[in-house]
Order: C-alpha cells, then sequence, then structure tokens
C-alpha cells in the first residue's frame, strides 16, 4: 500500500485487542460450561485456545516480519501456495468470517443499547416488505456498521485513534470487573466450584466433546491475527508486527482466563450453565452490583463491540485491497482516497455486511466456518516450512521460537480439533467447507474474465 507507514506499537497491540474482545467472553462460557459439565475443564479449555493462540501468534510473527504488506495472512497463502489459496482465504474472509463476525458483533451491541433504550428491539419492526422485515435493532447495527466504516475514510491514524480509546476503556472496564469481581467473592463466602479432573476424561468421546466446546473459546479470541491485514501501514513493521501479537494475544489470553476464573468464584457452576440468555458477563455484573448491574455490564459489551467492530473494520479492508491489487476482487477496491484509505474496500464490505445483518442467518454462517478459519491457519503455518524451502534467502527479521517444533505442535493441535469437529459437527463443518469450496469456481471464473480482456 503506497502510504507513509505510520501504525505504532501501541496502535498495533490494541487494534489486536480491541478485534478480539468482543461480546463472545460475556456469553461462550454458558454453552462450554453445558458441554463439559466442569469447572476444571472449562478452565482447561481457555488454557488450551490460549496456548493454540499464542503458537499461531509466535508462527505468524514470522510470516509477518518477512512479508510485512496489506492483506496479512492473504499474502502469505497467496506467496506459499499460489493465487488460488490466497483468494479461497480471501473469499471466505468477506462472505462470512469478516463481514458475518461485524454483523453479529454490530447486532450485539444494538442488544445491548436496548437495555438503555427499550425500543430498540428485534421485536420492533419498522419495515416490513413481502417476507422481508426490518427492525430498530437491526437498523441500529446497520448505522454503527455504517458509521465506523465511514470514519475509517479518514487516515489510518485516525482509526487507530479511535481504537485506542475504545479497547483502553473496555479494558479498564473489565480489569474493574475482575478485581470487584473476586472483592465481591473473598468478601462473601466465595463459591468452591469442583476443581477435579472428571472421570469422562478416559474416554475419548469427551476429548471429541471438549473440541466442539473450544469452539467459543476459540471464536472470542480469534481475529488476532487481522493486524497482519495492515502490514503495508505499520512503522517498523518487522519488529512492531510479531512483538504485538505476542503482546496482544498474550493480553487478551491472560484477561480470558481470569475472568473465567473470577465467574466461577461468584456464581455457582449449575448458574453459569443455565444463565439467562446465556449472559454469564451479565450474571456475574447483577450478582456483584445489583440491579444497577445489568446497565454496567449492558454499557461494557457497548464500549467493546464498538471497538471491535472498529478494529474489525479497519482490517478487513485491507485484504480486499491486496486481493484487487492482483485482479482478484473488485478493481476500484484497489485504489485509495486522498486520505490513503481503501474508501472502496471499506463501502463493499459495509454492504454486504449490511445484507447479512438483514439477512439474520449469520449467526448459522459465523458457526459453518469454524472448520474452515481453523484450516486456513493450519495451511498458513505449514506455510512457514514451504517458504523456507521456495524463499531461503528471504530477509526473515524474526524466525519463529524452536523450529521446526513449535509450528508442528500448532499443526498437530489444530488438526485434531478438526478432525473432531468433523466427526462430531458434521452438520457445521461440511457447509463451511462448501463455502469455502465455492470459491474455486470463481476463482476460475475471474481469472477467464481477466484473460479474456
Amino acid at each position: 500500500m503506497t502510504q507513509t507507514k505510520k501504525l505504532s506499537l501501541l496502535d498495533c497491540t490494541m487494534l489486536i485487542v480491541g478485534s478480539m474482545i468482543g461480546s463472545g467472553i460475556f456469553i461462550v462460557p454458558a454453552a462450554m460450561s453445558r458441554d463439559l459439565g466442569s469447572p476444571f475443564m472449562l478452565l482447561l479449555a481457555w488454557v488450551v485456545t490460549a496456548i493454540l493462540t499464542f503458537l499461531a501468534a509466535l508462527c505468524y510473527g514470522e510470516l509477518a516480519a518477512m512479508m510485512p504488506k496489506a492483506g496479512g495472512q492473504y499474502v502469505y497463502l497467496r506467496e506459499a501456495y499460489g493465487k488460488l489459496f490466497g483468494f479461497l482465504y480471501g473469499w471466505t474472509l468477506f462472505s462470512v468470517i469478516q463481514t458475518g463476525t461485524i454483523a453479529a458483533v454490530a447486532v450485539a451491541f444494538a442488544k445491548f443499547s436496548g437495555v438503555f433504550f427499550p425500543s430498540i428491539s428485534a421485536d420492533n419492526h419498522l419495515l416490513e416488505i413481502g417476507g422481508l422485515s426490518m427492525s430498530s435493532q437491526q437498523l441500529l447495527a446497520i448505522a454503527i456498521v455504517w458509521l465506523l466504516s465511514a470514519s475509517n475514510f479518514r487516515n489510518v491514524k485516525s482509526g487507530a485513534f479511535l481504537q485506542n480509546i475504545f479497547t483502553f476503556t473496555k479494558i479498564g472496564a473489565i480489569v474493574f470487573m475482575i478485581v470487584a469481581g473476586l472483592y465481591f467473592a473473598f468478601s462473601n463466602t466465595p463459591q468452591t466450584p469442583d476443581f477435579s479432573i472428571p472421570d469422562a476424561v478416559g474416554d475419548y468421546n469427551y476429548w471429541g466433546i471438549f473440541c466442539v466446546a473450544l469452539v467459543g473459546s476459540i471464536f472470542s479470541s480469534d481475529a488476532w491475527n487481522n493486524v497482519t491485514f495492515t502490514g503495508g501501514e505499520i512503522d517498523k513493521p518487522e519488529r512492531n508486527l510479531p512483538l504485538s501479537l505476542l503482546i496482544g494475544t498474550g493480553l487478551v489470553m491472560l484477561v480470558y482466563f481470569t475472568i473465567n476464573y473470577v465467574y466461577l468464584k461468584v456464581i455457582p457452576f449449575e448458574g453459569i450453565k443455565n444463565a439467562p440468555f446465556d449472559r454469564v458477563g451479565t450474571l456475574l455484573s447483577s450478582t456483584v452490583f445489583g440491579e444497577i448491574g445489568l446497565f454496567l455490564m449492558a454499557a461494557l459489551v457497548m464500549v467493546s463491540t464498538f471497538g471491535c467492530i472498529n478494529g474489525l473494520t479497519l482490517s478487513g479492508s485491507r485484504v480486499y485491497y491486496a486481493m484487487a491489487e492482483d485482479g482478484l476482487f473488485f478493481k476500484k477496491a484497489a485504489t485509495l482516497n486522498k486520505n490513503k484509505s481503501p474508501q472502496f474496500a471499506l463501502i463493499i464490505q459495509a454492504i454486504w455486511t449490511s445484507i447479512l445483518t438483514l439477512s439474520g442467518s449469520y449467526g448459522d454462517l459465523l458457526d459453518y466456518v469454524v472448520f474452515a478459519v481453523l484450516i486456513f491457519y493450519i495451511l498458513t503455518v505449514a506455510g512457514i516450512f514451504i517458504l523456507r524451502k521456495k524463499q531461503p534467502d528471504a530477509p526473515r527479521p524474526y524466525k519463529v521460537f524452536a523450529y521446526p517444533y513449535l509450528p508442528i505442535l500448532y499443526i498437530a493441535m489444530a488438526t485434531f480439533i478438526s478432525i473432531n469437529l468433523l466427526i462430531y459437527k458434521p452438520a457445521f463443518t461440511f457447509p463451511g467447507l462448501i463455502i469455502v469450496l465455492i470459491g474455486v469456481p470463481i476463482y476460475y471464473l475471474i481469472r477467464k474474465k481477466d484473460k479474456a480482456s
């Protein structure tokens, strides 16, 4: 991306933290607890997710320092396997991963806004045409998407400044919630969760269930790689990219583990499993602060999701920019506005995100791509081995620690989870694979059209 590099180490770290922490950490522990049936296994699931995420960040650090270009993971896959694999990742990212996540997080923002403004509700239909309708909740979600897309028409430093403000606020609020929860637990009689290892761990089927439960924690921890999409706009990328990956993912995983521990010390395990609408964070806040806790948690989720949407919006558009430069996306997406921002890519992203928001199907789509996302992570990490052979003399300011063992460990862990998802959750994994494979004929149609012209 032909523009001045402006993102600092702090900007990159805040982009990672802000993109990772949305609304999931306040919701997914309920379903995970029901699946796992054990406080010990709930915490173990977050530890495994932390290890998996940190291993991947270490591996991506080498690729990020080697190829600090706009597009990040798309570029790594393209260089390792060719344009087809790069396109399949970009296609899946645009069709559901990035846009679906933005849509889901925007709806979460709107849902919690309804705590303060009851007229904002999924049941308050403002418009109905045939079988289509728009609720006040959907309208606000779409408005937030467009507000933050337009905000990112400005230079990248402006978007990063907004990101930093909301991320610092978010971290401060979560740390306050953690401290308040611990104070409440030990000022009263803290819960004494059973941290013993359940007998079921001796059954292989239980580990299949464990992998299914990891879906919640993995997606709550996802989007850490988004900072690589902005590689062409980072100051000293060979240093700041890998360093921010390690600091950002490490900080978030520490926060996630700690808040789950607080959940277990404040709320009975059965209460976590059966939290109303799975809102464990709201249950924690209400327990600690009483009636006002509902409003405190709603405000925290609104701040958290607002910053998350901004981070995802800023970073996702850079992938479409890189694809367009390769002739694999709308040509206009390869242009920059006067502020050196990929404005058209932001607009296209906002349009498709809005459609997903109206369709109401994005939640299912996100479940479908769990398997696909892991496959792309595995391919990207494996790309380290390929690129060391294909491009042995390429500059590598940072090399992954304990090569080749660390990348092999990540690939083994992620592959084990993926295989179990295929076995125990086929209704979601196979549609996810189909979404990816639909990109194959689209790729060849685009290539054929380019050759004809």
